[in-house]
């Protein structure tokens, strides 16, 4: 881990991804300091320091704003039951890439860590798989340090949860099956939770490595 404590800007801190990840955050001792990018006020915990930006396309607009920081934790995204191609384009692979190579402007020596998903693949017939690696591989083409997670299954811990309608019976009636998942097969299964601790620990890392599966993320985040 870093000498000194990591500070972190992060996306989707509202997310099912982002508030696991921003609880990991919270109670490490090695952050010192984390901030969330958001597009509107009042979407995160009280107390943690939010940067307001509407549009995620202009995210070079207020490049000032986004310097000064460690590593990003990038856990936006967009539901992959139920989005629109289109959509799912702008939000996966556009949006991202707009706050990544701002960010990476503002901090030449940071590392920019992406909440991908597991079997993401640029040539895949899926289509968020599609999208996803078409992302990571872009990603990767920027000059500073990048880090792509794939996780299979996402558990929320106690606390945290999804916004999205279509997948609350999931979790809901899901949640027991799930945790037995992350134990007996972690290759297929982590939580929100582990996954932050994963991408701390990952952030402070000299030469981290570049793509990380679901197996070695419940590894780093245990």
């Amino acid at each position: 881990m870093p000498a000194t404590s990591l500070d972190v800007l992060m996306t989707g801190a509202s997310g099912l991804v982002g508030q696991g990840v921003l609880r990991a955050c919270l109670a490490s001792p090695d952050v010192g300091r984390v901030t969330t990018l958001v597009r509107r006020s009042g979407t995160v915990a009280e107390g943690v320091p939010a940067i307001v930006l509407p549009d995620f396309l202009h995210a070079d607009a207020i490049g000032d704003q986004l310097a000064g920081f460690d590593a990003c934790f990038y856990c936006a995204g967009a539901p992959p039951i139920g989005t629109p191609e289109p959509e799912y384009r702008a939000v996966t692979l556009e949006a991202t890439l707009a706050v990544a190579r701002a960010w990476a402007s503002a901090n030449p020596q940071g590392c920019f860590l992406y909440v991908s998903g597991a079997h993401a693949d640029p040539d895949s017939a899926f289509m968020p798989l599609r999208i996803k690696g078409e992302t990571e591989r872009a990603l990767a083409s920027l000059p500073i340090r990048t880090v792509m997670l794939r996780p299979g299954g996402v558990r929320p811990v106690a606390g945290t949860g999804t916004r999205h309608g279509l997948l609350k019976p999931l979790y809901r009636f899901g949640g027991p099956l799930m945790k037995l998942a992350t134990q007996v097969t972690p290759s297929l299964m982590t939580s929100n939770e582990t996954l932050g601790r994963a991408m701390i620990a990952l952030a402070g890392m000299p030469h981290p490595p570049a793509v990380v599966e679901c197996a070695d993320i419940n590894r780093l985040g245990r």
